[in-house]
């Protein structure tokens, strides 16, 4: 009893520690959004702000165009989240549940999509976007972003619609759904958990993405968040408190979206363990 005793307290003990670990950059964070030059590369660089400077806050969004950068971000993310989930789920139901011939070669060409890296494509969509006149707008980053995020969708949703019987679609189909029907009424209902898990993945990469956005955007009205903080560093001077501010608000709705989806996202794992 002794042992197990020690076992648990030790156990628990590495946990507190792991969770500390983690947590202290989000603390960092937030003391950092509080605080003036003066205290960030003084005496003070941990503790808590000696005189909190909320104005920091109140010039993030009186003193820039950051409510303009964090509405364009949530569209971004919004989008890529609805058109590319849409999309990912038809395109990995057709791949998984339905027999044609290239099936799996189309399959195949979207995971050579995860192997390779944005950087190689730059240039290439670089000249794509400029040529077709889409560079600089909307669409020239919603297009990327949503291609982009369709190979991990794909491959989450095909290992979860593997794992549903077929004999769920065949009583449907005997009672008179159509595929499509089917595939809205009874499949999609069926993988919200893997809908939730590659709808985070998305929101993810597109909300913290910054080279794209860099790159194909030169107007200040399209501008994301990512980008739109890093111009808060002045050539000459930076307010360091007002960047940890806009640090801040753009790190909230991750928390939030997280927090939203992330017993869809456990149970998608669960449920992906107990298939396997």
């Amino acid at each position: 009893m002794a042992n197990k005793k020690v076992g648990k307290g030790l156990k628990f003990t590495v946990l507190c520690l792991i969770a500390l670990t983690q947590l202290f950059p989000l603390y960092w964070l937030l003391t950092y959004s509080l605080k003036s030059n003066a205290e960030i590369f003084g005496d003070n660089i941990v503790g808590l702000p000696r005189m909190w400077k909320w104005e920091n806050y109140i010039s993030a969004f009186t003193g820039t165009n950051l409510s303009r950068y964090f509405l364009n971000s949530v569209f971004y993310s919004a989008a890529t989240v609805i058109v590319g989930g849409v999309l990912a789920a038809m395109a990995a139901y057709a791949m998984t549940r339905m027999k044609w011939k290239l099936k799996e070669k189309v399959y195949s060409f979207f995971m050579v999509g995860i192997m390779i890296p944005a950087q190689a494509a730059l240039l290439p969509l670089f000249q794509i976007l400029d040529k077709t006149g889409l560079k600089g707008g909307y669409l020239g980053l919603l297009i990327p972003y949503i291609a982009g995020s369709l190979p991990m969708s794909i491959m989450i949703l095909s290992g979860f619609y593997k794992g549903i019987p077929r004999e769920i679609e065949e009583a449907a189909c005997i009672d008179g759904c159509g595929i499509f029907r089917c595939f809205v009424m009874i499949i999609l209902p069926m993988i919200k958990p893997a809908l939730a898990t590659a709808s985070i993945f998305s929101f993810l990469g597109t909300w913290n993405e910054l080279m794209l956005a860099n790159t194909f955007v030169d107007s200040d009205i399209y501008r994301t968040l990512p980008v739109g903080i890093m111009s808060f560093a002045g050539q000459y001077s930076t307010d360091w408190g007002l960047i940890g501010a806009g640090m801040v608000i753009a790190t909230l709705p991750t928390i939030v979206i997280y927090a939203l989806l992330s017993n869809q996202v456990q149970q998608s794992l669960v449920a992906g363990a107990v298939k396997g």
